[in-house]
């Protein structure tokens, strides 16, 4: 794995880790085990709350911390603590409630971007709005973004190491691969029609799937995010039984992209790393579907395709 030059000097022991969404934790666990391994955290304690998706991947590949404590609630966890490393995920108020009480308490929080979607709302919940003392994202275009909407938080841009380590295995396509991977999201709006986006767009998708993929024939494979529920998409599914549609059994997005040769999502983290890799990427996004974000990562618009 690629390293990182340093460490954040904004990262200070006791450093209590409070992460719940995927996208923030798998950066995360990367600068933490990257740092571990060079050497750089042996006086550094801290104390973990993981909860949910961030619990379920640090399980299947711990970072081997040398000083760690497990917490399974806030309540006096933050006592002792130097910085407080945080996610800033959708699913539930975890982040933010740590956010909340290290402000408080007077400790340094620092908030972890992942994405490039919905800044202001990750940090407001019931109307209640809780800045971090710093922000840390993993590449130019977020930082310009956070720049442009908090300019009196101070932004890290640290080495995307996770993304460089999903990649590096991840082979050529092979000759006459027809396989396309579909990585879903949960979009968390209706664009004001009745309907949850993320279905919006795999529908867009699928009528103008052949702008994609031509007149021959295509395996099609649904990989639903970590915060999916289970049987999300099954009666999708069933009301598309005309096309050739399977459910991802993969463990790995990068066991999944590398049996690909087209990737499309709406604005997802994982084209990005199946563009990284190679593959023909796409975004799904509908013509009513707002701004997408990531053309500057080699990324291509279905709806733009669609009008030339």
């Amino acid at each position: 794995m690629p390293k990182i030059a340093g460490l954040p000097s904004s990262l200070n022991s006791t450093v209590m880790v409070v992460c719940h969404d995927a996208g923030a934790a798998n950066l995360v666990f990367a600068w933490l085990r990257d740092w571990t391994e060079s050497g750089l955290l042996e006086e550094f304690k801290f104390k973990l709350l993981l909860l949910g998706p961030a619990e379920k991947i640090w399980m299947q590949n711990p970072v081997p911390l040398p000083q760690m404590v497990w917490l399974t609630e806030l309540s006096n966890g933050l006592e002792g603590c130097q910085t407080v490393l945080t996610g800033t995920g959708w699913a539930s108020t975890l982040e933010h409630d740590a956010r909340q009480l290290a402000a408080s308490l007077q400790i340094p929080s620092i908030a972890v971007i992942d994405h490039w979607v919905n800044y202001r709302q990750r940090f407001e919940r019931q109307g209640l709005v809780v800045l971090p003392s710093q922000i840390w994202v993993s590449d130019p275009y977020a930082e310009s973004l956070v720049k442009t909407l908090f300019k009196d938080v101070p932004v890290l841009t640290l080495p995307n190491v996770y993304l460089k380590d999903l990649i590096k295995d991840i082979p050529p396509v092979k000759q006459n691969c027809r396989n396309l991977l579909y990585v879903l999201e949960p979009l968390r709006t209706d664009w004001g029609r009745g309907q949850p986006g993320e279905f919006q767009a795999l529908d867009y998708f699928v009528e103008h799937l052949q702008k994609i993929v031509g007149a021959k024939p295509v395996q099609i494979t649904l990989r639903p995010h970590p915060s999916d529920p289970v049987g999300k998409y099954d009666e999708w599914i069933d009301l598309h039984s005309n096309i050739n549609i399977q459910l991802d059994t993969q463990i790995s997005l990068k066991e999944a992209v590398a049996q690909a040769r087209w990737v499309v999502g709406a604005n997802t983290f994982a084209i990005v790393v199946a563009s990284a890799a190679g593959r023909e990427t796409y975004s799904s996004l509908p013509p009513w579907g707002g701004h997408f974000h990531l053309t500057k990562l080699g990324i291509r618009e279905l709806r733009v395709i669609n009008n030339n």
